[in-house]
């Protein structure tokens, strides 16, 4: 199976990560100021033969307010993709209620626990990371990283977030660069989506604040 790219998470030892080496590509979102941004690679690796090198593993979702993106086996990642979009339509596009129902169905499931695959989901508000293990963690500092070169991409996206005013296009994007430099499994062609809070929204947040 080619793999677009998993890295087991660093804060669960999932069995789905069993018997495989998995990696192949970097998936980094950014969180900033009212906006999200999510940027991945475009590298498929079989093995160690590069497959592909412009695919697309982000995708947006409930009109353009949500971004998906997945490191993992294709076809999988695929799947729960379909899953999580159906528990955000169930949810009203309520992206934490659709996150802890879909983390649950993917921990319980028979069939989907055995599906080897990370995601990220966010909106302009929220970044949010899912497992196979009912993992649904959200970052103290809005920025999450996955696949091989996740490590390099954090690393870099937190000393752009602290000592530069860049969007959170600028800082994934730029974060991903990095990455591409110095991981072998992840490459330039790179897929920026981003979203941006609606005026409304911005309104409901400060209504929830006082």
């Amino acid at each position: 199976m080619a793999y677009a790219g998993f890295q087991q998470s660093p804060w669960s030892g999932s069995p789905s990560g069993q018997g495989h080496s998995m990696h192949a590509t970097t998936i980094i979102g950014v969180v900033r100021d009212g906006s999200v941004a999510m940027a991945g690679d475009g590298q498929v690796t079989f093995g160690d033969v590069v497959v592909k090198h412009s695919a697309r593993k982000i995708r947006t979702l409930a009109d353009g307010q949500v971004i998906a993106g997945f490191a993992g086996a294709v076809a999988d990642a695929l799947t729960l993709f379909e899953k999580f979009e159906g528990q955000l339509r169930s949810h009203d596009g309520d992206l934490r209620r659709a996150a802890v129902e879909m983390a649950r169905e993917w921990r319980t499931d028979r069939y989907l626990r055995r599906l080897e695959a990370q995601l990220i989901v966010a909106d302009p508000d929220q970044l949010l990371l899912m497992s196979g293990e009912g993992d649904v963690i959200e970052p103290d500092d809005g920025i999450i990283a996955i696949g091989s070169g996740g490590p390099y991409a954090t690393a870099a996206a937190r000393a752009l977030v602290r000592h530069s005013e860049m969007s959170a296009r600028g800082i994934a994007e730029a974060a991903m660069r990095v990455t591409a430099d110095l991981c072998i499994y992840t490459n330039d062609r790179l897929i920026v989506e981003t979203a941006t809070a609606t005026h409304d929204q911005s309104e409901d947040n400060s209504s929830n604040e006082q």
